[in-house]
């Protein structure tokens, strides 16, 4: 970790310091080239401007967006988002009150007393996501059972190859067509419509898939199932992500992935209470799916619109309205809307407007996009590579394999997705400290070597007692590593690291990517399975984890503790800089830290903040309150509040 005292300007490795032209009012910095940050600055876009001009600026933004009703309000709010923890000291007619400062202060030292309407908004994803869970797991169990009624459960290539097609539909007509959709549906609907009508999705299809007669109206559903839940799974986190405070706003988007693996579990559990009940257990496998759909349908009714959503509409007022409904203050309310509204204008200045297609087209040659873009590739793709699906669609396959009974498999199936839940519990700490690129390097290597120790177990004879069970063991180790690291961060991460005028686009390439996979293991895993047996399998996967962990170190930089807004600055550092940055500092003190375990080892941060987010320790905090603070938010676990500064 790195210490304040010996910290250094990072833009020694960058070849040219920021442009005149950047320049703003009173000769101040105005804002960073958000395409290409060379001194990796991140700059609060209001910085600089004298009182008077900001005050200025906001009766401008109040007359012309009719929101004199707030007027005051957003005097005040400008003027905190100005320089967020100096709030005290704002004299004259928008000096803070008492209840306002007080507010400001305990959302740094309460950062999880948020009102009852961001629970219920975050509730409302996590069923979301059980649904998403759920859909995947059925498929599961119904592996073993429908392909011999439908005729096509032979060893040929043609019933491989369409059991694997069935099997992948739902991801096969996510990646193609559902998440492709959610842009067009968000820009129409809003996040909550969009939402409803995935739900709606959700809820009739898996009853259709129950009830058909052949595998190619099996297939259909599966298919349309897939539109629903490509839609979902691109605009629920988001949703999240808009609703959610920076200081939290991990640990409640990750949600979507814990409560996934809860909709695993619960599917685990449906199909071992049926897996007993003869011929139509795989259809009630299949159609218990819809069961969560229903409250998903309900509740996202009573959910506030985001307030992202307004502001990228232009609907301030209804923007407002929202965040009103989503902070515990007005003056926090306002503090973010203006905030929100000062960076979306300078996203708009550094990549303006454009049509669907050339949105698209953004993502690979404006370059903020695309570093944005590779990022959210990695982390999707290595889901996907670190062979967690293959043992979530084909546990049952894999452990009848190793040598168990069907029963035998369907709950050594169930234990898996049990681990699968509750060790995802940890991440909620540990993402928005930690951070989300620590939790991916720390979980990679792990999830290589019991993979890789949990094929090699297969090596024992089969009449062996203790097959199955070593086999089962390691997979569950590799279940806990996975839980709290790339199984919460992938969505999160994706979810936020887009500016707001691409972010549905952008969602969707990345789940795009992830879904893609998981249809391309569902088609070729079981021929894998077949080729290379469950050693070779298992063995191939524990190499892709190596080349997960290659490619997050390259690619992938931490956005813990910063908002939506913010980081733009992040991403808008050269790829060339951040990987020359790894490989300079971050390795090299890697190794003399934790190799030859030098306790006085700095790490020279990349990332310099000219103002503190706006959840950090107040300036006038008493030494009572600084202790309080620098507990909850993080000091002792890798994230400094000092002013300029965070821990990398």
């Amino acid at each position: 970790m790195s210490n304040p005292a010996t910290m250094q300007d990072s833009s020694a490795l960058a070849s040219e310091p920021v442009r005149d032209s950047e320049k703003g009012h009173n000769g101040s910095v105005e804002h960073v080239d958000i395409n290409k940050n060379l001194d990796a600055k991140i700059r609060n876009p209001l910085a600089g401007i004298s009182r008077s001009q900001l005050l200025a600026d906001v009766d401008n933004f109040t007359r012309e967006h009719n929101m004199d009703e707030y007027a005051q309000l957003l005097r005040k709010g400008a003027l905190v988002a100005q320089d967020p923890t100096c709030f005290e000291d704002i004299q004259g007619a928008e000096a803070l009150d008492e209840a306002e400062i007080y507010a400001l202060k305990r959302e740094i030292t309460h950062k999880w007393s948020v009102p009852k309407t961001l629970y219920l908004t975050v509730a409302t994803c996590s069923i979301g996501a059980c649904v998403q869970g759920w859909d995947q797991e059925g498929v599961n169990a119904a592996s073993l059972f429908y392909p011999k009624q439908f005729g096509i459960g032979s060893n040929s290539d043609r019933d491989t190859f369409l059991v694997g097609l069935i099997n992948a539909g739902p991801y096969i007509g996510s990646a193609l067509i559902g998440c492709w959709f959610s842009d067009p549906l968000n820009n129409l609907f809003g996040r909550r419509g969009t939402i409803f009508i995935s739900a709606v999705f959700c809820l009739i299809t898996p009853i259709g898939g129950a009830v058909t007669q052949n595998w190619h109206q099996f297939l259909i559903t599966r298919l349309l199932l897939g539109i629903g839940m490509g839609v979902k799974a691109s605009t629920v986190p988001i949703f999240a992500a808009e609703n959610s405070p920076a200081s939290i706003r991990g640990a409640l988007t990750m949600t979507w992935q814990m409560w996934t693996a809860f909709g695993i579990w619960l599917g685990t559990s449906a199909n071992l209470a049926v897996g007993n009940v003869g011929p139509i257990a795989w259809r009630l496998q299949i159609g218990s799916a819809f069961i969560p759909a229903i409250p998903l349908c309900a509740l996202i009714l009573f959910c506030p619109e985001s307030p992202r959503w307004y502001i990228k509409k232009g609907r301030y007022p209804e923007a407002m309205k929202s965040l009103l409904k989503l902070r515990n203050n007005p003056i926090q309310a306002a503090r973010d809307l203006y905030a929100i509204h000062a960076q979306v204008q300078v996203e708009s200045k550094a990549i303006g407007k454009a049509t669907y297609i050339s949105r698209f087209w953004d993502l690979f040659t404006v370059p903020r996009l695309r570093r944005a873009t590779g990022a959210a590739f990695v982390v999707m793709i290595g889901q996907q590579l670190c062979g967690i699906n293959i043992i979530a669609f084909y546990s049952s396959t894999i452990f009848k394999t190793a040598g168990a009974t069907d029963f035998q498999a369907l709950l050594a199936s169930f234990g898996f997705g049990a681990i699968n839940f509750i060790f995802a519990f940890p991440a909620f700490w540990t993402i928005d400290t930690f951070g989300r690129r620590a939790l991916l390097l720390f979980t990679f290597p792990n999830m290589a070597w019991s993979l890789l120790a949990a094929g090699l177990f297969n090596l024992l004879p089969n009449e062996s007692t203790t097959h199955v069970a070593l086999v089962a063991v390691f997979v569950y180790i590799f279940a806990i590593f996975y839980s709290p690291g790339e199984g919460p961060v992938p969505f999160a991460y994706s979810a936020e690291v887009f500016p707001l005028s691409h972010r549905e686009v952008g969602m969707a390439f990345a789940v795009a990517t992830n879904l893609f996979w998981a249809a391309v293991l569902n088609i070729t895993f079981p021929k894998i399975l077949a080729s290379l047996g469950v050693v070779g399998a298992f063995g191939l996967y524990a190499g892709f984890n190596v080349l997960g962990f290659v490619l997050i170190f390259l690619w992938v930089p931490e956005t813990k503790q910063r908002t939506l807004e913010e980081l733009d600055y992040i991403f808008a550092v050269p790829s060339t800089l951040f990987i020359k940055y790894q490989f300079t500092k971050a390795l090299p003190w890697w190794f003399k830290r934790w190799v030859l375990f030098q306790r006085n080892a700095t790490l020279e941060p990349l990332y310099h903040f000219d103002s503190p987010p706006p959840y950090s320790e107040p300036a006038h905090a008493s030494a009572v309150d600084k202790k309080v603070t620098d507990e909850a938010t993080g000091i002792t676990t890798g994230v400094e509040t000092t002013q300029g500064s965070e821990r990398i």
